[in-house]
């Protein structure tokens, strides 16, 4: 196996994944530790260094399998969601968190030391985060780990979105940021990847990987409808109905939804050149 992509392979010249043995040299193998994040929101690192610039995000109660951690305090580490593989802080980490019960269900949530709102909030959560509930005390879940938030921010842990456009119209207005994932900051291939996923559909991290691996092509002319994916070099944005685009994007520094041709004809005439493919989930 030669040429593999290191963004989802968790493979060095000098260390491996026991599982890439006799696949992919390296001078150890290792079989990884599984571990939860812990932290609201944690950036992903291309290398263990506080400046290096951020290829993903990881959100509260992710799993991720840790294959070493070294001596300043960096985790390299692949994603149990995508696949995804990178440096984070070990402190964002934990070995001992349990199963998550719900997720968060709101653009992000409170954490409270007490049932009541009024109560001075202990941390956020984003939406999507995993958490823990074992015990509800009126209106408010009861976390594992510490805090109560109010329930009806949560839903079942296996509960699956029926619309993932919907889920990506609720970040409407949220910043545009390279590598984020949460309602801080996202970026357009995280804010497709945040819909689909919320409906149950595997979906890669970046929009190279998602033209390749999602749906079937259809034509860039169109006609186009609700849920198609429209892909230009390095960048990527869904359909809400047959002439509307939602993106995350760097022109108006913000999710926004703008007609289709607009947006085309902005980003071909900035180096971004044509539509390059429409991908289409289902039938």
């Amino acid at each position: 196996m030669t040429g593999f992509d290191r963004r989802i392979t968790p493979a060095r010249p000098d260390l491996a994944a026991a599982h890439l043995e006799g696949r992919i040299p390296a001078a150890r193998y290792v079989a990884g530790r599984p571990m939860r994040v812990i932290a609201p929101v944690t950036p992903m690192r291309p290398e263990p260094v506080p400046d290096a610039g951020i290829d993903t995000e990881l959100l509260h109660g992710e799993a991720v399998m840790v294959y070493e951690v070294n001596d300043e305090g960096w985790a390299w580490v692949q994603a149990e969601s995508d696949g995804y593989v990178g440096w984070v802080s070990e402190d964002a980490l934990s070995a001992t968190s349990p199963e998550p019960t719900h997720a968060v269900a709101l653009s992000r949530c409170f954490v409270f030391p007490g049932a009541s709102i009024k109560l001075p909030p202990l941390r956020w959560l984003p939406f999507g985060a995993r958490l823990t509930a074992t015990d509800m005390r009126g209106d408010f879940a009861v976390l594992a780990d510490g805090g109560f938030v109010y329930a009806r921010a949560l839903r079942p842990a296996g509960e699956k979105a029926s619309d993932p456009v919907a889920v990506s119209e609720a970040f409407l207005g949220t910043p545009y940021l390279w590598g984020g994932r949460s309602s801080l900051g996202l970026d357009c291939s995280a804010l497709v990847q945040t819909g689909l996923m919320a409906a149950g559909i595997a979906c890669p991290r970046d929009s190279d990987m998602q033209a390749a691996e999602l749906g079937r092509d259809v034509a860039t002319t169109g006609p186009f409808r609700r849920g198609d994916l429209v892909f230009w070099k390095g960048h990527v944005g869904i359909m809400r109905d047959a002439e509307t685009l939602l993106h995350a994007n760097a022109h108006h520094m913000a999710v926004v939804s703008e007609p289709l041709a607009e947006a085309a004809a902005r980003i071909e005439t900035r180096d971004g050149g044509p539509v390059l493919r429409v991908k289409r989930l289902g039938q």
